[in-house]
């Protein structure tokens, strides 16, 4: 009597109209398809995904007993899908069966462990769906798209939890770099995709076909319904879709149903025994590894990378730009006392990106340690050992302990340490002076300034452009020299740039030390020289100018 009665009702529901489409599918229906292509999310394995989501099946625990799934009749699953408060067309049919019980019987530990997830992720994504008026059963589009992983990447180069592919996610204001990866990070790609989803329903109104145009895009949609003859139905032009996107609206009606109805197959969601943590952002303004952050703040780099996906290399490059860390709350402010150690824990060791190698072009080098600096030599043809300790002021036996040698045999290329020095902090005494100054007129002219430095005992000029930023070519061009020897005491020039020089008038006293600076080495004063040029320069254009006045008058 009660299977007669759901078969009345069901009957009834089936013969209604429905209020969004003109020619509803009904389970009726009948349709399936076997030539339909699985979203790559549901050909993963089990395995690979526990590793991308960084979970451990030993941690887990069940809340609820286990069963075998309970397989129910095509009415019920009708009703079920036909009674969630949806604004979308969750309509059920053969196809859409085939994913149901793929979920439910195949898939049943993946849904466990995606349930699990959901309730990290699917607040973040009903956030950004509300903010733009969107419907919330999107939350689940990720289901089927990345099986919420998101570092996500499938055959064709789609990233992260939305599978944005780098035009699409580029044009959404999503960074995509080498060290970068904003498809990965969660925030922002929700962000982007409720965007591009509510762009996406401007152009069709039906959402069915906005899924279908997030799977293959629009292009692809329109053709469609171009072949179909102008019909806007999913399942109309359902035969003229690429066949990945025939199986895209049945695979998402059945990850919400299946998200929806759990308990009703026996399957529970797989909980962690660590309770949810409370998680805030910082702000990073310098490059700093993930690696650093896990040793001071004593926390897993993994839990560093499930937090922030977006740092592909576990690099966050804050050179030029702030970049947003995720952290547990409780690591938040320890993270801003300890920035300075942070920055410093190993940064050698992860932080290898150097900035200048023309010490590798001069044959010598440097490298930190600690509070001194080593020297180092790389050997050239017809280099001996003690014409290399001879050379450095060392002697061989020095060489040979520094550089754990047991003879005298060395090969070209090999790399010694030759010399020890406490680290010298940046060049600070470096004076400016100008150097030229091009021909101007009494108004004040464009011109040169000269920043110098005077040469210490173990200087090389490799290591002396290195702290400067230039190259060694500049600066034998900038002093005239012939080779790489300096002596103690000399004075090069390190620096160049623009100035504009000011107007012709007295010198004041700063300027009269600057003179008094050139003239130390011998020679006249450029400023006063300068000066003296420009108001001549001044009079001889006051006297022409009187003559082209007189002969204007004539």
């Amino acid at each position: 009597m009660r299977n007669i009665f759901l078969l009345t009702v069901t009957g009834i529901l089936l013969c209604a109209p429905s209020p969004a489409q003109n020619n509803p599918v009904s389970a009726g229906d009948s349709i399936s398809d076997n030539a339909i292509v699985y979203p790559e999310s549901m050909t993963e394995q089990l395995s690979d995904l526990l590793k991308a989501w960084q979970l451990d099946l030993q941690d887990a625990e069940i809340e609820c007993r286990r069963g075998q799934n309970i397989h129910f009749h095509d009415s019920v699953y009708t009703r079920r899908l036909h009674s969630m408060p949806s604004e979308m067309e969750l309509s059920f049919n053969g196809v859409v069966k085939k994913y149901i019980e793929m979920y439910a019987d195949r898939k049943r530990d993946q849904v466990s462990y995606m349930l699990a997830l959901g309730e990290y992720y699917f607040p973040m994504f009903e956030q950004a769906l509300d903010k733009h008026g969107l419907p919330l059963e999107l939350k689940y589009l990720p289901v089927i798209e990345s099986a919420l992983n998101p570092v996500a990447v499938s055959r064709a180069g789609a990233t992260g939890l939305w599978q944005f592919m780098l035009r699409t996610g580029k044009g959404y204001g999503l960074e995509v770099n080498s060290l970068v990866d904003e498809r990965r990070d969660p925030y922002k790609s929700t962000e982007a995709a409720a965007r591009y989803l509510k762009d996406l329903y401007a152009i069709y109104g039906d959402w069915n076909l906005v899924i279908a145009a997030y799977n293959c895009g629009p292009g692809n949609v329109n053709k469609a319904i171009a072949r179909s003859g102008g019909k806007r139905d999913y399942w109309q032009i359902y035969d003229r879709l690429p066949r990945e996107t025939r199986g895209y609206v049945p695979a998402f009606i059945a990850a919400n149903y299946i998200m929806s109805h759990y308990a009703d197959h026996n399957i529970c969601p797989a909980h962690p025994y660590s309770p949810a943590v409370a998680l805030d952002t910082v702000q990073v303004n310098e490059r700093i590894h993930l690696e650093q952050v896990a040793g001071v703040l004593d926390i897993p780099v993994s839990d560093l990378r499930r937090l922030n996906p977006q740092f592909k290399k576990d690099v966050i490059p804050g050179d030029f730009k702030a970049y947003s860390l995720v952290l547990p709350f409780e690591k938040m402010y320890a993270f801003i006392d300890k920035g300075d150690e942070i920055s410093n824990f190993q940064r050698h060791q992860y932080l290898t990106h150097r900035s200048n190698t023309d010490g590798y072009l001069e044959g010598y080098e440097t490298s930190l340690s600690g509070n001194s600096t080593n020297v180092y030599y790389r050997v050239k043809k017809g280099d001996n050992l003690s014409a290399i300790a001879r050379r450095n002021g060392i002697t061989l036996n020095q060489l040979k302990s520094w550089n754990g040698l047991r003879s005298n045999r060395i090969g070209i290329g090999l790399r010694l340490i030759v010399g020890h020095r406490k680290a010298d902090p940046p060049i600070a005494e470096s004076k400016e002076q100008v150097a030229r100054v091009s021909d101007g007129e009494a108004s004040g002219g464009a011109g040169t300034m000269n920043q110098y430095y005077r040469v210490k005992k173990g200087d090389t000029l490799g290591e002396i452009a290195r702290k400067n930023g230039v190259l060694v070519s500049q600066l034998q061009r900038w002093n005239k020299l012939n080779s790489t020897r300096i002596g103690i005491g000399d004075q090069l020039i390190v620096g160049v740039r623009e100035v504009t020089v000011p107007t012709a008038t007295p010198p004041d006293e700063e300027e009269i030390e600057y003179s008094r600076a050139e003239t130390r080495g011998g020679g006249g004063s450029i400023i006063s020289s300068y000066l003296k040029e420009q108001i001549e320069k001044t009079e001889e254009r006051q006297v022409t100018e009187k003559i082209e006045d007189r002969t204007e008058k004539e």
